[in-house]
């Protein structure tokens, strides 16, 4: 039986393994539960005995929208030494490493199915490993990790660079470009489109045609002779770019870039709040 999950459901259809995350009114945001919840799912699929397929999409009309900054930045105490820092931040982000081991490991061929628009770490985490992406038609993808004060999390500027080309990685994650899939289609970083309506039936029978026609056991040997070579490489860049970020935040900036967008965004809210009452 299949195990219950806070922030995220966890179906099975014969050999397809489909991995939701269910948190729509946040946008599909990841908080701890829900890193948790996915580093668990991830586990339980790639020892699931007769799947092929793991599908990981959302929930809603997003597929995510990365952290969920609402619930703050958790920072170190405000004595603690840069050495103390440092060792803060690589202790917070071993959880988030753990997912990505886990996906970079997983037996299974894992297909991204962005049901919708995907922002932050929900435009990079998982596009630069997943095996196969498919879109909704009209969805977008945009990381604005420079303007915050970041990088690249966890291997994503080597992941996207393998995946489109250096120029292009640096076009979408270093200047934060707005890309629509049918741009990424073109980049050769999505596989296929289908329509947003009912999207998810749509990956559904899309994969069920795939079964129908090939061997699951070959196409899950075919990602292991793809992906053995690329191993070593995708975890050091992620303990790499574990270890930029980390000193990004020893250094503070992204506190005060966060503190910034907060401010622009409590404008932004309090003149929508001032023009609803003087339209009444």
């Amino acid at each position: 039986m299949a195990s219950t999950y806070t922030h995220l459901i966890l179906d099975i259809h014969d050999q397809i393994g489909v991995i939701k995350l269910n948190r729509p009114r946040s946008l599909n945001a990841w908080n701890e539960t829900l890193l948790f919840d996915m580093v668990a799912a991830f586990r339980e699929l790639d020892e699931n005995p007769h799947t092929v397929f793991t599908v990981l999409t959302g929930e809603g009309r997003f597929f995510s929208a990365g952290a969920d900054i609402r619930e703050g930045l958790e920072t170190p105490p405000p004595e603690s030494t840069v050495t103390e820092k440092k060792l803060f931040y690589m202790r917070k982000f071993s959880r988030v490493m753990e997912l990505f081991r886990s996906m970079i490991d997983h037996r299974k061929v894992f297909v991204l199915a962005l049901n919708g628009p995907a922002v932050g770490g929900g435009a990079a985490w998982f596009e630069g490993i997943a095996d196969i992406i498919v879109a909704a038609a009209g969805a977008y993808l945009q990381v604005p990790f420079n303007s915050l004060g970041l990088v690249p999390e966890f291997g994503a500027a080597r992941t996207f660079a393998q995946s489109i080309g250096v120029r292009r990685a640096n076009d979408f994650l270093m200047f934060g470009r707005k890309c629509t899939v049918e741009e990424m289609e073109s980049w050769g970083l999505i596989n296929r489109i289908f329509p947003a309506e009912d999207f998810q039936a749509h990956v559904l029978n899309f994969l069920r045609e795939q079964l129908a026609v090939n061997d699951g056991k070959s196409m899950m040997e075919t990602k292991r002779l793809q992906n053995a070579p690329l191993r070593g490489e995708r975890i050091l860049a992620m303990f790499d770019a574990t270890n930029a970020l980390s000193e990004r935040f020893v250094e503070g900036a992204p506190m005060e870039r966060f503190r910034k967008k907060t401010e622009q965004l409590s404008k932004v809210s309090e003149s929508r709040r001032v023009k609803g009452k003087s339209s009444l």
